[in-house]
Order: C-alpha cells, then structure tokens, then sequence
C-alpha cells in the first residue's frame, strides 16, 4: 500500500440572526448554572494583510503546551472547568455504560498474506490498542505477534503502520507516541518474535516498502527537527532511503530526494517484480502527483521521469515486465485505468478501463483481474475486468455499505476486504478472483441487532439547488417527528464520507436519536468537479449544503432548531465553526473536534502546509479575503447568542496543532456570546485521533455525547 497526499488530509458570510438558546429544562440545574471561565491573557498582535488589520489578540495560545508553561496553565484551567460541568451532566454513567459495550466486540482488520502467511490486526473488545496476529497457513492458529497494549502505562502507545516482507520471514513495523503523526519503524523476526536491533527515526507520512530480496526496507523521512521544535515546525525536505537490515540508520542509503524542492514530499513502492523503485511526489493533499522510476537493477542509471508537473493522479497497480497498469484521473475527472509500456519512449499510455458515471475509489491486481471500488452516490460497488480491460464480473456485497481491501498481485487470486455500515461493523472477508467467490474470513459477534436499525439514504437541494445525499440512521420503525439529531460533515479534500460503524454514532442512534450524515462538496463522492465545487473560493458551497441539510431535516418535521446538535472533525470543525457564525440561530448544540479554526495561519505549523490545496494561500489576496470571510477565530459575532459547544482537542495533535482550537475558544469565551456554555475538553497524549486508545475514546465520547444530548433533550437511559 503507497501512502498519498490523502493521508494528509485534516486519519476544512451570511447574515446571522440572535440564536434562541435551548431552554434550561433540558437539563438539570447544576449543568445549566452560569459558568466562570478562566480569564485568558489578551495579546496586542495586529497585523495588516492587503490593506486589511486583523487582529489576533491569542497568538501567544499558538505555543506549544510541552514547551510554555503558561499554556499549559491556561489548558489546566480549562479542563477543570469543562470537567466540572461534564461531571454533572444527567445520565453520564448511563452512556458510558452503553458505550462500553458497542465498544466491546471481537473486530478484525483485513489481512494481508505474504508467503504462506497471513497476517492481521485483531482487538477483543476493550483492549486500548489492537494487536497483530499471524497465521501459519490460512487455516492455522492464530498467534499474537505483536502487542502495543504494554508499551505505555496509559495505553497511548500504538502500532501504526505494519509491512511483512514478501516471504513472510520479516515485519516492518512503526510505532506511533501519544498521537503524533512521527513514527519510530523496526523490523521483527516472524518466526521467533524477536525485534531486531534495527530502529528509524524521523519518519512521517511515509510508505514502507520491502526490496523483494528481503534484504532492506525502503522508507520516506523528514530531516531532525531542532530541539522542541518537532510538534510545530513545519514538514519539508522529505526524501527516501534504503535500510539495510543489520545496519544503524546513519548507513542509509539516500536513494531520492530533491532539495530545490523542498515543499515536495516523496514516497516509494517497490514494484511487483522487485525490478523497479517506482516514486511518487506530490506538494499538497490533491492527488497531483510526478512519478519517477529507479532501475534497482542499475542503481547508477539515472531516474527516469515518467510525469511531471503535478497535474493528475497516478497510482500504480502493478506490472507485468515492461507494462505497467495505472489508476488515473487524467482525462477523466472520475478516475480511469491505463496501460502503458515503459520499454518505449515517453510515456504513451493505453486505455483499459474507461470512465464512469460511477467515481472509481480504488483498484488492485489480484491474479489475473483487476479488482475496481467504484462509488455509486456514496455507496461501494466492485467490479472486476480481465486485463484487457472487458468487465467479468461484480463482488457481492451484504448490502449497503462500504467495501474496502482487495491488495494483492499478479501471482494469486487471493484477497481480503471488510464491510460496514452505519449499523454494522460487518466482517472480513476472502475473496478468490480465480472463481468470483467469497467467504467469510471473521465475522464479529455483537451485543445488538443491527436489523433493529434501519438506514436510509436521501437527497436534499442546497442554497444553489445542488441535489445532495443524505444518510439517515435511526430505530427501525421509528416516527421520525421532532426528534433530537445529529448531523455529521466533512466536506473536504476530496474525500468522501461513507457508511462506517462508529459505536459513539451507534449510542446516539440506540438511545432515541437521528443520525444525520451528508455527503457535502468538497469531497470525492462524485469525482473531481465534486471536489471543486466545495474548494479555495467555492468553499462557502460547503457551508451552504450543511445549512441546508440542518434545514431539510427541521423541514421535514424530523427535529427543530432546539434539537439538532451539529458535529465535524478536523476539516469537518472548521465546517462546524463556520456554519455556526453564519446561522447560530439553526442549532442546539456543537461539537466542533481537532479543528483548524485560524484560516489565515493554518499553513505556519506541521502538516498545514499541505492544506493550502483546498483551501489557498493566506499570503495571495484573492485567497485572503476568501479564507479571512469564513474563518471560525476570526468572525466570532459579540452580542449574538452562540448555541452551547464543547470544543475538543488534544495537547499532543502535530496534525492540527491545538493552538488552532485554543484560540477559537478563548476568543468565544471572551466575546459577549449568550449564556450557553461554550467549552473546551483538551485530551493529552492522544494526538490527532488516530492511535488513541479504546479507553480515552469512551471517556471522550461520553462527555462529547452527553453534551449534545443534555442540550437537545435527548434523554439517556429512557
């Protein structure tokens, strides 16, 4: 598997109207009473862009929380007062007690096979973190290989990415602290379940790959980042290297890099045949990538460049000697497969499978045919075509969901993909691309009945009459009137929001609410002119689509004004920051998570360099003006009443690094925004999300939950 810019994604002015704030009878009067906030230092800092003075009185809130001890006052200040109010919110334990058990079920990630060895991740149910299993042969037993759940006293400690080399005798592994997107990798003796003494460091956003041989690894790394800088400095100078199994790091072998272009990140893929090193670079989260070929067979051969000019997509699916077979989006907004041999000049490619009104997700070789996710208004279908590019055959699916999985090669018909859905977490299964059959390789068993919930999908029409899907998630034969919801967004960076379990969504939906989740532009639903329409100066359209879903909803009698919360996670927070300066008056409560909340700053820290694909360059005017309209820090109304928020974060995020959400909330808190409590829960060592263990998840969705439901008048344990 190739990591890609999609990996980097945020795991993004109307009039305003006086919101009414929901009454305090929702809830008892302990959680309701007026709330003291800590007082936050107010800096002086204005700076002048194109003519405009933007003040930003909470930069000094942007320092990092390990490194200011003034910061970390301020976040301990914080969190004893959200603490205090969580605390007495009405049917915490009850909520707990129900998420605990959607949480505690036996689930499996897809395994991957390499030699005669299966290997895959598997979680008991409350274990912090999942463990990774391997198999002697399909049919054989099952022994644990590696178990993060006692590398850190707060189970904090993850494995992240994994790779068996390609007989079996290896892992590559890394290891994820506390959150952060850096990686520590080492390898492991399969057999005997010893690590090895070899040990990367420095490595982030990176694909790791095995020269076929075994003899090494190779991987992508960013320089060392000076002293206390390595959670805020900004990523550039990725390059890839060569590690020989035996050796310290210092011996690595530079095998690419390009330093008069140092914004451009680089990540390798050995291909099928172990001939050839293919590269592929990129500078943002688009997939605009260049992609440059190295003869492993003649190191001293220069780089052959195959594309240049980050214009398209090219994600390689494998080869078969000197022909290689792409998956692109060249000349086709929603994605198509090519041929195209690499022993002629130039790179003149070949059509094998033309465009579709479907948008093509993913696709792989296995054996001899290629296996193609396609999106069809949300939903997953698979094909399969010979390698001639004529259509064979469809993958059955359960029902409506998402499919996902399907590695593989040329030399074995074998493969592995899971299915979900908003009220499944479904199975895993093998699929044989020989015979077209599937089974059923681990399949969960539940402490509920997913046919007691029903999921439906509908379309509503945006501000500009844009028809936009919508999942609605809910007890089956449930009267849908008036009825406290959740509505979900994303809308970003081409990707698409998809039916997924998620036990927080689940508990929601198990005590009498709707679950709403929209399928807003921006995302890669319906391919790249999608993706346009909700980007850099369309991204209002983003907004609008929300707004217009918390409309349709209240429109068709399913809730009101005082019982639709809203929720958005990282791109989704800026969502949810915006809409609620634009239109406070349409909810009753927020849950803006990890969000990028300073537009005109994003790009100074981490990884937000990269994000400038989506939403522009604060230092063009055009982008300025664009970004300074909508951002969430910036267009805070005084005197408007603001619904109740709990914003969360993480002290240890190096994705969106929490001074985003420090100052968004100090900020709220400072201006005269009703007497609605407007909150901030910061979690430590749990980063951007993923990684985060099963225990801080329950402790952090049970405040999160029990906010939104305690201010919509959804009632636990009823």
């Amino acid at each position: 598997m190739r990591i890609t810019a999609a990996l980097l994604l945020l795991a993004t002015t109307a009039a305003c109207t006086t919101a009414a704030v929901p009454p305090a009878a929702v809830g008892d009067a302990a959680a309701t009473a007026a709330i003291a906030y800590p007082q936050t230092a107010r800096g002086d800092v204005v700076e002048r862009q194109f003519g405009v003075a933007v003040a930003d009185p909470y930069r000094w809130l942007e320092n990092d929380v390990r490194e200011d001890p003034k910061v970390r006052e301020w976040v301990t200040a914080q969190n004893a007062v959200s603490s205090a109010y969580l605390a007495k919110l009405p049917g915490r334990e009850s909520l707990k007690a129900r998420l605990t058990a959607l949480y505690d079920y036996e689930r499996y990630g897809v395994p991957e096979k390499a030699g005669s060895r299966y290997f895959y991740m598997r979680n008991d149910g409350l274990q912090n973190q999942s463990v990774l299993y391997v198999r002697d042969g399909l049919n054989g037993t099952p022994r644990q290989l590696v178990d993060p759940n006692g590398w850190s006293q707060d189970g904090a400690t993850a494995l992240a990415e994994w790779v068996p080399s390609k007989d079996g005798k290896h892992l590559l592994y890394s290891i994820q602290e506390g959150g952060t997107d850096w990686r520590v990798v080492k390898v492991l003796d399969v057999a005997t379940g010893q690590v090895l003494p070899d040990e990367v460091k420095w490595v982030k956003f990176s694909n790791l790959d095995w020269a076929k041989d075994g003899s090494g690894f190779y991987y992508s790394r960013f320089p060392e980042p000076s002293a206390g800088a390595q959670f805020q400095s900004l990523n550039e100078g990725q390059a890839v290297y060569f590690h020989k199994l035996g050796t310290n790091q210092t011996d690595d072998k530079l095998v690419f890099a390009q330093p008069d272009r140092p914004k451009l990140g680089n990540t390798a893929e050995v291909s099928d045949d172990g001939r050839w090193l293919i590269v592929t670079s990129s500078e943002g989260t688009d997939a605009r990538y260049e992609v440059t070929l190295i003869d492993l067979q003649a190191p001293q051969s220069p780089p052959r460049r195959l594309v240049t000019g980050l214009e398209n997509e090219w994600a390689y699916l494998g080869n078969n000697g000197t022909t290689f077979y792409w998956r692109t989006d060249k000349d086709a907004p929603r994605g198509r497969i090519v041929s195209a041999d690499l022993s002629k000049p130039g790179f003149a490619t070949a059509q094998l499978v033309p465009e579709d009104q479907a948008t093509l997700g993913s696709a792989s070789i296995v054996g001899d045919k290629i296996v193609a996710s396609y999106l069809v208004d949300a939903k997953t279908e698979v094909r399969t075509f010979d390698m001639a590019g004529e259509q064979v055959g469809t993958v059955k699916l359960p029902g409506i969901g998402t499919a996902f999985g399907f590695s593989g090669d040329a030399s074995d018909s074998e493969t592995f993909f899971s299915f979900a859905s908003f009220n499944s977490p479904g199975a895993i299964y093998r699929y044989d691309s020989k015979t077209g059959a599937s089974s059923v390789f681990a399949e969960p068993e539940l402490s509920f009945d997913p046919a007691q919930f029903e999921v439906e999908q509908r379309f509503y029409a945006s501000k500009d009459g844009t028809k936009v899907p919508l999942f609605l998630v809910h007890k089956k034969g449930m009267a849908l009137k008036n009825v406290p919801a959740l509505l979900y967004g994303y809308g970003g960076f081409n990707a698409p929001e998809l039916p997924r379990f998620q036990p927080k969504w689940m508990a929601w939906v198990a005590e009498g609410g709707v679950l709403a989740v929209a399928n807003l532009r921006g995302g890669g639903e319906y391919g790249k002119a999608w993706h346009d329409a909700g980007r850099l100066l369309n991204k209002q359209n983003v907004f609008d689509d929300f707004i217009a879903a918390g409309e349709y909803l209240i429109g068709q009698g399913i809730t009101s004004k005082q019982k639709l919360a809203i929720e958005g996670r990282s791109n989704g927070g800026v969502l949810v920051g915006a809409v609620l300066n634009q239109r406070p008056d349409l909810f009753a409560a927020a849950l803006p998570t990890v969000g990028v909340m300073d537009m005109l700053r994003f790009d100074r820290f981490t990884a937000g360099r990269y994000w400038v694909d989506d939403y522009g360059y604060p230092n063009k005017e055009a982008d300025f003006r664009n970004l300074y309209a909508y951002s969430p820090y910036h267009n805070i109304k005084s005197g408007v009443n603001y619904p109740p928020m709990l914003v969360t974060t993480a002290d240890t995020d190096d994705r969106v690094v929490p001074g985003h959400s420090f100052k968004y909330i100090a900020a709220m808190q400072a201006a005269e925004t009703g007497p609605a409590p407007h909150l901030i829960r910061i979690e430590t060592r749990a980063g951007h999300g993923s990684g985060k263990p099963t225990d801080k998840q329950i402790e952090e969705y049970t405040d999160m939950y029990g906010f939104i439901a305690h201010h919509t008048g959804l009632k636990i344990g009823d």
